[in-house]
């Protein structure tokens, strides 16, 4: 995020406009703010290469913060702006932050997150007022502070925490080289050509800006003198009206946002101008074949899909074309070399299930937690893995199942519930859909369905047959959920992970099972 040439041959152009306001930060206020702020860190202690975290909603402020680390060779951790605060004083203590950055909304939960955290000298609050020496206004500390570069300025990075859905986060560490900040690591430069960013495009951003993706897309705009439109929260008629009005070119979404797209009323839905659209990105999770199917209908083959860990392990991609003459795929790798393995670590055929192992396309740890990053990798330190199960057909192309640590063991069968999952969630009356194993005297496990309902189905045994018998109509017998129930909403992470963790639980209990 770090304005480079674009500070001075355009520093009036909106750098980052936030999509519910309307307030704008342009390259030269980016400039100056990023390096007030990289005074500000210098002059706490921070050096090349320590810590600094961000725990705040998506504002304005986001994007000069990050900037400040980009040009400072600090590591900076964005944290889910929707964590406890035992949860918050986790990641700050693992992380070795030094400084915290926080915003009013999420004050009172940031305080009382330090307290448990000696190691965080400074509080900076975007738009609160200080309190005393160690927590202050951003505005009053950087004031009267250069709006120059620092004298030793060298590239920095996130690091980034992954969402924790099977246990404790853990902070994904890459090498820093030590490089001017004009220099960008090599994964942005192969991003920004695959997805084709250039000068005078127009991203919008509808996710967190604590996650990898829109980390790197923002990222990747600033570095051509783009402009991200940055929304506070998704809603999808709000979408399409800002890509009409701010003929919006770029952007990347999550399969639940294009679900909810895609149930908008088609005379809302044939509304607004999306003509300006060149590139559709979407990640995250596995996107079902109809609202793919739909998407493409609707927007044109301008929908380009990818698959990769926030660890970097490796990374595979596909355009429209590709994945209609694929239907499901993730693409074909492009980083990375894959392997297919079983339990034994042996590679099974094309076309069948294994967990997804890669010779990492570039190097990583989790921080401060060699235990898990032992476990991430196979025994000779070749190969590492998320836990992700796939297979791979026979002209390369890559296909998820599911992650293997919520694959459904029942009667010795191995069912891995995505697929029900995307099915479920293109029936007309579920809005949202989760499948898990829960206990079984006789099975083990037995497949069961959570779904959340559109507004005004009833949550009612009529319902729930219908959707056991299309269910039926799609699925062989033991994929099929001997159960459902419902759920006023389920917990997904605004990134478009479901929570499925917190889910599953309740039905077990203390109970063991197969699933870690």
């Amino acid at each position: 995020m770090y304005p480079g040439k674009y500070a001075q041959t355009q520093p009036d152009h909106p750098a980052v406009i936030m999509a519910g306001s309307g307030e704008t930060i342009t390259y030269g206020e980016l400039e100056a703010r990023s390096n007030r702020l990289a005074h500000l860190l210098r002059r706490h202690g921070l050096k090349r290469l320590d810590h600094y975290a961000i725990f705040m909603e998506n504002n304005a402020a986001y994007v000069p913060c990050c900037a400040a680390g980009e040009r400072s060779g600090l590591y900076y951790t964005c944290v889910n702006s929707f964590l406890t605060a035992e949860e918050l004083a986790y990641i700050l203590t693992n992380s070795q932050s030094k400084v915290l950055i926080t915003s009013q909304a999420k004050r009172e939960i940031a305080l009382e997150a330090v307290k448990a955290c000696p190691a965080i000298e400074l509080v900076l609050v975007v738009d609160g007022p200080g309190d005393g020496a160690r927590v202050m206004n951003l505005e009053a500390a950087t004031a009267g502070l250069p709006a120059t570069p620092i004298a030793d300025e060298a590239v920095g990075t996130a690091m980034l925490y992954s969402s924790g859905t099977t246990g404790r986060p853990k902070g994904i560490l890459r090498p820093l080289p030590d490089l001017p900040p004009t220099e960008k690591l090599p994964l942005f430069g192969f991003l920004s050509k695959l997805w084709h960013y250039r000068e005078g495009m127009i991203y919008l951003s509808p996710a967190p800006l604590y996650h990898s993706a829109p980390q790197a897309a923002v990222n990747l705009t600033i570095a051509v003198g783009g402009t991200v439109i940055i929304m506070e929260k998704f809603d999808p008629e709000h979408y399409l009206q800002l890509v009409e009005t701010y003929r919006v070119t770029h952007s990347q979404l999550v399969p639940t946002m294009l679900s909810r797209l895609l149930k908008l009323p088609e005379a809302t839905r044939k509304k607004y101008d999306l003509s300006s659209l060149e590139i559709a990105i979407h990640a995250a999770a596995p996107c079902p074949v109809q609202v793919k199917e739909q998407m493409i209908a609707w927007w044109g083959p301008i929908i380009h899909e990818y698959y990769g860990a926030t660890e970097g392990l490796g990374f595979t991609a596909c355009n429209s074309e590709e994945w209609l003459s694929h239907k499901g795929t993730v693409g074909r790798v492009l980083l990375g070399k894959l392997h297919v393995l079983d339990d034994e670590m042996k590679p099974v055929p094309a076309g069948t299930p294994g967990t997804l192992w890669f010779e990492t396309a570039t190097p990583f740890e989790y921080f401060n937690d060699p235990q898990k990053t032992k476990e991430a990798r196979s025994a000779d330190n070749a190969l590492s893995t998320v836990g992700d199960v796939g297979y791979v057909d026979a002209d390369g192309y890559l296909y998820l199942t599911d992650r293997a640590t919520f694959m459904i063991i029942s009667g010795g069968v191995n069912i891995y519930p995505q697929e029900c999952e995307n099915l479920l969630i293109t029936h007309p009356k579920v809005a949202d859909a989760a499948v898990f194993g829960v206990p079984n005297a006789d099975l083990g496990e037995e497949v069961k369905a959570v779904v959340q309902l559109m507004p005004g189905v009833p949550a009612a045994q009529e319902t729930v047959d219908e959707l056991l018998a299309f269910c039926g109509q799609h699925l062989s017998r033991q994929k099929v959920p001997r159960s459902i129930d419902f759920e006023a909403e389920l917990p997904r992470l605004p990134t478009g992970k479901l929570y499925k963790r917190l889910l599953r639980d309740r039905y077990w209990g203390n109970k063991t099972s197969r699933i870690v």
